[in-house]
Formats: C-alpha cells, structure tokens, sequence
C-alpha cells in the first residue's frame, strides 16, 4: 500500500510540475502543444514498446519443446497470479537478468537470458518470474507510458522556451497565461527536465518494490526473490550486460555497471533495500 500511495504523490507532483513549468515557459498554448506531442509519441511507444524493447534486446520467442521447464515455471505462477500466461522469450547472454513488457496482461510478454536458467536455482528462478509478473499484474506498463509522457511534455516545454528566448519570441507576462518572465523561464528550462527525469525515475523504483512484494505474494516464499536478487547483482556487477541504455529500465536489476553517480539516476532501487524489505516480509 505504501509504494502505491508513494507512486500516487510522485504522479501527482510530475502533474504539478508540469502545469508549473508549462505557464512559465510557454503559457498555456505551449503547454498543451508540448501535452499533444507528448501524447503522440508516448501512444506509439505504448502500443508498440513490447515489441521493441524484445527487438532492442536481441530476445527469440521459444517454444515449449525448447524449454519445457520454464514454460512450466510460467503457467504455473500466472496461473497463482490469475494472470493469462505470457509470451516467453530467451535472450542469448551468460549474464542472469529478467524483464517483462506488454500493455496489459493479455499482451505480455516475459524475457530471460540463458545466463539466469544456468545459474540460478529453480525457486530463485521462480522468485524472479513472480517479479516480473508482478509488473504485468500492476500494469506497470501502463504507469511508466503515463509518466514518460508527463516528463516529455516538460522537455518539450524546455525546448520550446529554448527557442523562443534565441528568436525573441518569448511572451513572459501576457494574456496567454505566460508568468516567469524570462529569469523564470531559463530556470524552468534547466531545472524542470532534471526534476522531472529524477520524479520519473523515483516512480519507477518504487514499481520495483511493489513488483517484489507482489512477486513474494505469488510465491509466498521472499527469500528466494532475495537471493536471486543478491545472485544477479553480482553477476551484473563482474559482467555488465551490453544492452541499449533505453532498455536497462526493464530488467530486474540494473544490467549496466555504475557507480555512485550513476546510482542516483537510476531506475532501479538500491539491491540491500530490496532484499532487506524482502527479508523482513519473510518474518511477517
């Protein structure tokens, strides 16, 4: 309940900077065209995210016959979950990792690398395959498309406001609603993108705690998702997978080397707090 209600004010404060940022760089004719080509471009990614995201990491739908254990694995935790069954898709990568995609729970999809059968026992297995149907239970999908169209309509809205102080079109305090001036539109331009990439990637960690808490729901043993997720941090630590950046949000853990810096932009919640949230599930 709490990364629900969490997520609830983290959407609701991307909204409020939004209609912020919009009055002050471009009143409100900018803001709705900057709403409109968001829109646009976040239906598309929607509609057709599944199938890039699958693309873009190199994944090949297999078969039962290839892999009849984790077909297994899959029917039965949907079946747990009350969820249709998903595609299944195998990446060719010894590094063990996981993702989920689809629009809703009909269109899904689940992809793991061959790393992660050969390394993992079958309950962490298991562990990692409630997770990411604990995305496509929460319809996660669904609440990232919303937020990246939020947070693109803000770049959106600094661009525009790039251009109109270089041609002199900037309208600070006029009738279309326009009230930052020009001070106040170079300072939304430079810190409304930034704030509204950190707000976007907090609402995405905390998707990744609600997905282990479901996770550990379906298999009713948290433990396992621990350490799975202690396992596959190592690995991706000693062997970054090589995937597009734009990708690296969808997989369990954070499939490319950082450091500290890097940690504070990222998607994904700090690996001990998710274990020692899961561990102390366990003792409930």
């Amino acid at each position: 309940m709490f990364n629900i209600v969490k997520t609830s004010i983290l959407m609701a404060a991307l909204t409020a900077l939004f209609m912020i940022a919009g009055q002050m760089m471009g009143g409100n004719g900018g803001m709705m065209f900057a709403l409109v080509m968001a829109l646009g471009m976040n239906f598309f990614a929607y509609w057709y995210s599944d199938k890039m995201a699958l693309k873009m990491s190199g994944a090949r739908e297999i078969s039962i016959s290839e892999a009849p254990e984790l077909h297994e694995i899959v029917t039965t935790l949907a079946s747990r979950a009350g969820l249709p069954k998903p595609r299944v898709y195998m990446i060719r990568n010894d590094t063990p990792n996981a993702f989920a995609t689809g629009r809703n729970p009909e269109h899904s999809a689940v992809a793991v690398t061959d790393g992660l059968l050969r390394l993992l026992s079958r309950n962490e297995i298991e562990g990692v395959l409630a997770h990411e149907l604990g995305h496509i239970k929460n319809r996660d999908i669904l609440i990232s498309s919303i937020a990246a169209v939020m947070a693109g309509a803000i770049s959106y809205l600094a661009t525009m406001a790039q251009w109109a102080l270089i041609f002199g079109g900037f309208r600070g305090d006029d009738d279309d609603g326009g009230m930052g001036g020009v001070l106040g539109s170079i300072l939304m331009m430079i810190l409304a993108p930034i704030a509204a990439a950190l707000i976007q990637m907090a609402i995405s960690r905390s998707r990744e705690y609600l997905a282990d808490a479901t996770g550990a729901r379906i298999t009713g043993r948290p433990l396992d998702l621990a350490g799975a997720l202690q396992q596959l941090d190592n690995y991706n630590h000693r062997l970054p997978m090589n995937v597009n950046p734009a990708t690296a949000q969808m997989y369990i853990v954070n499939p490319l080397a950082g450091g500290t810096v890097a940690n504070l932009f990222s998607t994904h919640p700090p690996i001990q707090e998710r274990i020692r949230r899961l561990s102390a599930s366990a003792l409930k």
